[in-house]
């Protein structure tokens, strides 16, 4: 499992090409001959990617749904709607497919954001609004999804 670190902001040129900083080419160095799996996010108008391992572990639970059960079909097809591979060309660059660039609102100005084992492609400035809209209630939300969590060595409650 991989845990990414770090926000970026970078450019789309007119085919919708990002160039990867340093620091983050780094991280997925270990990765990069694997590829990856760009997708619609579910929540959010942005678009996740996933390296090729990340993904495998995700459609192996995905694959484990009954798809004769009607609402895990249609959750499946949306789910997986607009679902691109992805490699870094021969000069580091990701290409963001027209549709998924459509999407996410992608145009010239782009943030990178980890969000742990994967990354968060945003138009900059949807990216800026969606961290200003959750600052107003981050302190609850981190207690409802943090407050209770516990691990074997440390509890955090």
């Amino acid at each position: 499992m991989v845990n990414l670190i770090g926000t970026y902001e970078c450019k789309a040129d007119v085919k919708g090409r990002l160039t990867l900083s340093a620091s983050l080419k780094k991280q997925l160095s270990p990765i990069l001959q694997d590829g990856f799996v760009l997708k619609r996010s579910v929540f959010q108008p942005c678009l996740e990617l996933y390296p090729m391992a990340e993904w495998t572990l995700l459609m192996t639970k995905v694959n484990k749904l009954n798809r004769f059960v009607k609402k895990n079909n249609d959750f499946i097809r949306r789910f997986t709607a607009g679902v691109k591979t992805i490699e870094l060309d021969n000069s580091g660059r990701l290409l963001i497919p027209k549709d998924l660039q459509n999407f996410a609102g992608i145009s010239k100005e782009v943030v990178l954001s980890s969000a742990l084992n994967i990354i968060e492609i945003w138009d900059k400035e949807k990216y800026e609004k969606a961290i200003d809209d959750a600052t107003v209630d981050f302190a609850d939300l981190a207690e409802d999804v943090m407050g209770n969590v516990t691990d074997a060595d440390h509890e955090l409650s």
